[in-house]
């Protein structure tokens, strides 16, 4: 027996065995994890079944062989899991040769999700994920426990057990009953009509075109040479049937121009479906310690998101966000689950109205600290600092192209003065706020965006300068925090005075906590935020 979370004593893994003596997963669980295995070994099974070449019936036996076994011990699965609650913790017993008996504190818990594929919907059932702050066990991005699947009643007991954190009774006739606390206020609530929105400025499908590219590419290239021969062909047909017309030179112009139209509509169409599916009827909860995020069409995700594991936010102001009027909200978490992304509340607020989207982010950060009134500008040279590097790379290209095609290539340094414009554009917008417990940094120009941390939550802070930036007297201001994934950037306050970028960083410094590894829980009003 392996205990992967405490080391028990011999009264202590008593009380666990007991435990776990009467909580098991739903009758059908087995079909679901069987599921999932034929849905992992789908290309293995695939190459057995469609690569016999003459020896058809002999591969497909070996295939359906394949699929007996994983059916087997799907079974077996779920006749050795149990589990159960004792002594605010959750014990789980599992394994198939190997037996192994976890016990998990709730308060080790950071985030309790409940998945639902179309099909779980059907069934009334749900699958469970319990996560932690490390990433889950061994700290490779796994989850603290999976449970697949329980009944949708038994689900949310569990779900609110762990959450409130209360002392369960061991014996075979625990109930597994949280205290009483607040009821969570929701904060927003997306309609179809915010998603359609969402989707017209986002591009979303243009994620699933590369994709699909991509998985074309790796297809071999038989398939590609069908699928290039294919447009090829019909390409040529489409341009004989126009050439009947005989259509002048406007014609071509005006056809080619709805072509671009219909492909940018598709594309959009397809945006919009994705948000549908992704983000139907998407509800933000807000109560005193954490925040709840549920959405889904087909695959329906209720997941938990506590408060004090808010390392950084991200606003996003695109130039069609602001056509319709519309923000957008990222955060990080400390968190090392890297591997399901997918499953985690990163897109807090998907899509709200500015006035909406500052009560929200008042209500979150310390002393209503958002939005800022105060805002510091860059060096005055920051726009030299932009401009330099992709002025250089264009005259850099214009020198052979000059070469090669002559004097009319010079036109290519006709991009320089709009790289100046937007230089100048870019550093003019730009500034950095220190307020009321937040660091924040603002940027863009026709697409804006702010990146902010609270000073508690900082982990280290450090100072960067190039040769180009002593030159001109500049240095930028690099603010890590503790958690967060790699893949997400830091918060980079760039191309500040000198003395400037020396003083936020020692101000910096001086309001990190005192032991960086602990972030101080703080409770935060739950009271509806506005629309």
């Amino acid at each position: 027996m392996t205990t992967p979370g405490e080391a028990l004593d011999g009264a202590a893994a008593r009380r666990a065995l007991q435990a776990v003596a009467t909580g098991r997963l739903h009758p059908l669980s087995w079909l679901f994890i069987l599921l999932q295995q034929l849905k992992s070994f789908a290309l293995p099974i695939g190459v057995l079944l469609f690569s016999g070449r003459g020896e058809q019936s002999t591969w497909e036996l070996w295939g359906l062989a394949v699929a007996g076994v994983l059916a087997l011990v799907s079974v077996w699965r779920y006749f050795t899991f149990r589990y159960g609650f004792a002594d605010r913790a959750l014990v789980i017993r599992s394994g198939l040769l190997e037996r192994n008996l976890r016990v998990i504190p709730f308060d080790r818990v950071q985030n309790v999700t409940l998945h639902q594929t179309l099909l779980h919907r059907l069934a009334r059932v749900a699958e469970v994920r319990l996560e932690s702050a490390a990433g889950g066990h061994g700290g490779l991005g796994r989850a603290e426990a999976q449970m697949q699947v329980l009944p949708l009643a038994e689900a949310h007991a569990l779900e609110a057990t762990v959450r409130g954190g209360g002392r369960v009774a061991a014996g075979a006739d625990a109930v597994a009953v949280p205290p009483p606390g607040p009821e969570a206020t929701r904060w927003l609530h997306l309609p179809t009509a915010e998603l359609v929105r969402l989707g017209l400025i986002s591009n979303r499908g243009m994620l699933v075109v590369a994709g699909a590219f991509a998985a074309l590419t790796q297809a071999g290239e038989g398939v590609m040479d069908d699928v290039g021969k294919a447009a090829f062909e019909t390409g040529k047909r489409s341009v004989a049937l126009a050439e009947g017309w005989q259509p002048g030179p406007l014609a071509w112009a005006a056809g080619a121009l709805l072509l671009l139209v219909a492909l940018f509509a598709a594309v959009r169409l397809l945006s919009i479906g994705l948000a549908i599916i992704q983000f139907h009827d998407f509800q933000l909860w807000s109560g005193p310690r954490e925040l709840r995020v549920e959405r889904g069409l087909l695959n329906r995700i209720r997941t938990h998101l506590p408060k004090r594991r808010i390392q950084a936010y991200s606003l996003t102001e695109s130039f069609l966000h602001r056509r319709f009027r519309r923000q957008s909200l990222r955060v990080d978490r400390a968190s090392n689950d890297v591997a399901n992304e997918a499953q985690s509340v990163r897109d807090l607020v998907p899509l709200a109205t500015p006035a909406s989207m500052d009560a929200i982010l008042a209500a979150l950060l310390p002393g209503a600290a958002w939005p800022p009134q105060r805002w510091h500008p860059l060096h005055a040279r920051a726009w030299w600092r932009v401009f330099a590097l992709p002025a250089l790379l264009v005259v850099l290209a214009t020198v052979p192209l000059v070469a090669w095609r002559g004097p009319p290539a010079l036109c290519l340094l006709a991009l320089l003065p709009a790289l100046l414009l937007r230089a100048r554009l870019w550093a003019r917008y730009s500034a950095w706020s220190l307020e009321d417990g937040v660091v924040a940094f603002r940027q863009g120009w026709l697409d804006r965006h702010w990146r902010f941390v609270e000073t508690a939550k900082v982990h280290a802070v450090s100072v960067h300068e190039s040769p180009f930036d002593r030159r001109h007297g500049m240095a930028s201001v690099l603010v890590d925090t503790l958690g967060t994934s790699p893949l997400v950037p830091s918060l980079r306050v760039p191309y500040l005075p000198a003395a400037e970028a020396r003083a936020l960083a020692e101000a910096l410094r001086a309001a990190m906590p005192r032991d960086p590894g602990v972030n101080r829980a703080r409770t935060v009003g739950s009271a509806v935020p506005g629309g």
